[in-house]
């Protein structure tokens, strides 16, 4: 939903994805089926910036190692990313974000700030770049719109939605695996539950956020 309902993304346009959990790595695969033809993932973990690449990004950038907007600029021809969508909700990513575009480019706020963050930009530069800033919020998801369309893209084999359920566990395992999303070993993991009198069922838990493309 951040990279086709608010970020727009168009066939052959390329997209930066700051940010390589859950959210930041379903945006990388909204970024692919919606035709981009340059996707970066940008993590400070290898790991993360490894399962991105399995998802669909064509370059990954350590930016823990290097300054993200300078290498966003040069895998993109100087120019900097058509849609940079950020996934981190910090103001530091964002600033990466509203730098790393190209000018008339759009940058897409995913990831969720706490109350105190408080963001600094020259008003030049917003102005002068010109493009679009936008927050998504559950990825302009319209459900009856966007849920059929995703399964049909599913069962097709277009949207590898078995690859970003990491493990599936018991209930009294819940607060373990938000440990390990936390830590960013896993992207989901699923609650497999037996109620009593009835067959498995089955919920997503430790950050069921929801997988939007």
């Amino acid at each position: 939903g951040a990279a086709i309902n608010t970020g727009e993304v168009k066939r052959g346009e390329s997209v930066a994805v700051i940010g390589c959990g859950g959210v930041g790595i379903a945006a990388i695969a909204g970024a692919k089926l919606a035709g981009a033809t340059t996707i970066i993932a940008v993590d400070i973990d290898e790991n993360k910036i490894a399962m991105a690449k399995s998802l669909g990004a064509t370059h990954g950038v350590n930016s823990r190692a290097t300054d993200p907007v300078e290498a966003i600029r040069a895998l993109t021809g100087g120019n900097g990313a058509d849609v940079v969508i950020e996934a981190v909700g910090r103001p530091e990513t964002y600033k990466q974000a509203f730098y790393a575009r190209d000018l008339a480019g759009r940058v897409v706020l995913v990831g969720v700030p706490t109350p105190e963050m408080v963001l600094e930009l020259p008003l030049l530069d917003v102005f002068g770049r010109g493009g679009s800033l936008k927050s998504s919020w559950y990825g302009d998801c319209l459900p009856s719109r966007d849920f059929p369309m995703l399964v049909s893209h599913y069962r097709q084999g277009n949207l590898d939605l078995d690859a970003f359920v990491s493990e599936r566990i018991t209930i009294d395992q819940v607060e373990e695996a938000f440990e390990k999303m936390h830590d960013g070993k896993v992207l989901r993991s699923v609650v497999e539950i037996q109620p009593a009198g009835s067959s498995t069922a089955t919920a997503t838990a430790a950050g069921a956020a929801g997988v939007s493309a």
